[in-house]
């Protein structure tokens, strides 16, 4: 099924709901394909118990998006331009199913800010990350607010301050970026990756992610407790937490129903 947006292409396969922000070369991003993107997130939103992962990539091999038009930064069209954008991420924060950010060329600004607002990113080999807005002048209030909480604190004072752009790599080791693959394998290893979680239960995934973000930002207790809960009266009520702890003694394949 796939869903028109005049900057955004937005298909739903095979449980896998995919976002293409498509103004190649840079696929900057201006009010309308930010207005696109929120229409779109929240369509997945509406439909995430029957779906299992959420992508969002972007059109060509340039830039995943160099970021927020800079025209939109300015005069009247500033504020708007900020509430537009800021819903993109406060949609995605709603979001029960992991999402991936597949990346490659420039991924700057407000690009930066999506990509590192999923819950993993695959990088090719090439792509450039950072938060340049310092140099015009200005702050990023996504990367402000997010990068400092999965980052070393140092290290996102560094890249927001300076502007610097980095590697793949360096974002790797940073665990910024989850995996870095070769360009010419981009597509293929992306695909691979989300086999990796498209074979899993659907709803296994969506209550293990709440259970893990219940555990962000509280002592170890709390986040024990929080689990301990989520576990017993979530998770253990499901048909495939049982399936596939039947399927593992009986020494079979799980078949998975998403319920």
């Amino acid at each position: 099924m796939t869903h028109h947006y005049q900057n955004v292409l937005y298909e739903v396969k095979d449980q896998v709901a995919r976002i293409v922000i498509n103004r190649p070369p840079y696929n900057v991003l201006d009010i309308p394909t930010m207005r696109d993107m929120v229409g779109a997130l929240k369509d997945v939103r509406a439909r995430q118990k029957e779906l299992k992962v959420l992508l969002i990539t972007s059109a060509g091999e340039k830039a995943f998006s160099t970021g927020v038009d800079v025209r939109d930064h300015m005069g009247e069209k500033m504020e708007e331009m900020l509430e537009v954008f800021h819903d993109i991420f406060r949609v995605m924060a709603t979001l029960e199913i992991p999402t991936v950010a597949a990346v490659r060329g420039h991924v700057l600004g407000g690009g930066c800010e999506v990509a590192m607002f999923c819950d993993m990113v695959i990088a090719s080999e090439s792509a450039k990350l950072g938060q340049p807005e310092i140099k015009v002048g200005v702050f990023p209030p996504i990367a402000n607010s997010y990068l400092p909480r999965i980052i070393p604190v140092k290290k996102a004072m560094e890249l927001i301050l300076t502007g610097d752009v980095i590697s793949a790599r360096e974002a790797e080791k940073l665990g910024l970026v989850n995996v870095v693959v070769p360009d010419d394998k981009f597509e293929e290893e992306v695909e691979k990756f989300l086999k990796r979680l498209t074979e899993k239960s659907g709803i296994v995934l969506r209550i293990t992610k709440r259970a893990i973000l219940a555990s962000l930002n509280v002592d170890f207790e709390t986040a024990l407790q929080n689990n301990e809960f989520i576990y017993k009266h979530a998770l253990m009520k499901t048909h495939d937490a049982n399936e596939g702890l039947e399927a593992f003694v009986q020494k079979r394949q799980p078949q998975w129903k998403n319920e």
